[in-house]
């Protein structure tokens, strides 16, 4: 019994796949909450779907993965503002074109048969090939994340409980929301190595709406979601090691069962 518990974690690759997905776990689950306290969820999966061709772009070029996200992200604002400016298309429907034609330019930038193997783990995800350089990038990028939602903790707090008063006490809603769509964006690109594009977005969100359903405090609710992620990494990964399942589908996959095991105990909870 100790065996199969402590076998996998001798493995390297193992081990980095576990650090990769604790340092996302972090990110994500702080990020999250904001995410969900902002009601960005949908907003979330769009900018990783939007960002998506930068990212191809980047990887094809040698680029750092953060200046393609960036490209990615000026791009789909470019497009969805000329879009909005059709009088005949509103802002939904403007948001899914840009989104969803964007997506779909990486997907075939990613997937063409002239493009290098290897690309479309930025799609899927290749958590068990993590090296030790992802892992360094990734510790940078969760430091600077950490270090800039530490800086607008208060403004965070202000703009998302009344936007209409928060300018007079020193916030700017439209810097802080630009500012948090960085950090999402930054905790995506952190995430496509392990979990790929298509998947990031459940460990984004979903720690911190199964959180969410646990208390309403923010400080808590970061630590209930930062510890969702990591209890979702390792079973993830189990999972995957003896059930010879795709890891970042398990780990995804126990994130969102998680996340309804909690919402129907509170249902039940709450008729009792």
């Amino acid at each position: 019994m100790i065996h199969a518990v402590l076998h996998p974690w001798s493995e390297p690759f193992m081990q980095r796949a576990l650090l990769e997905l604790v340092l996302l776990g972090i990110v994500g689950g702080l990020v999250g909450c904001w995410v969900v306290f902002y009601e960005l969820a949908y907003s979330a999966e769009s900018l990783a779907h939007a960002l998506f061709p930068g990212l191809v772009v980047a990887a094809l070029l040698g680029l750092p993965l953060l200046a393609g996200a960036a490209a990615g992200v000026l791009a789909a604002a470019a497009g969805i503002a000329v879009a909005r400016r059709t009088p005949r298309l509103g802002g939904d429907s403007s948001v899914a074109v840009i989104v969803t034609g964007l997506f779909g330019l990486g997907v075939l930038l990613a997937l063409a048969p002239a493009t290098p193997p290897g690309l479309n783990g930025l799609l899927f995800g290749d958590l068990l090939g993590v090296t030790r350089g992802d892992l360094a990038a990734s510790a940078a990028l969760v430091v600077s994340a950490a270090g800039g939602l530490l800086a607008l903790h208060r403004p965070l707090l202000l703009v998302g409980f009344d936007r209409t008063t928060a300018r007079s006490f020193g916030a700017r809603p439209l810097l802080v929301d630009l500012a948090l769509l960085a950090l999402i964006a930054v905790a995506i690109v952190i995430g496509v190595q392990a979990l790929g594009n298509l998947l990031v977005v459940a460990l984004l969100v979903g720690p911190a709406a199964t959180a969410r359903l646990l208390t309403r405090r923010m400080a808590t609710m970061m630590k209930a979601a930062v510890l969702l992620a990591a209890g979702a990494s390792v079973g993830g990964l189990y999972l995957s090691y003896y059930g010879n399942v795709a890891a970042g589908a398990a780990v995804a996959g126990l994130m969102v069962g998680a996340y309804l095991l909690v919402l129907a105990g509170s249902r039940l909870a709450r008729r009792l």
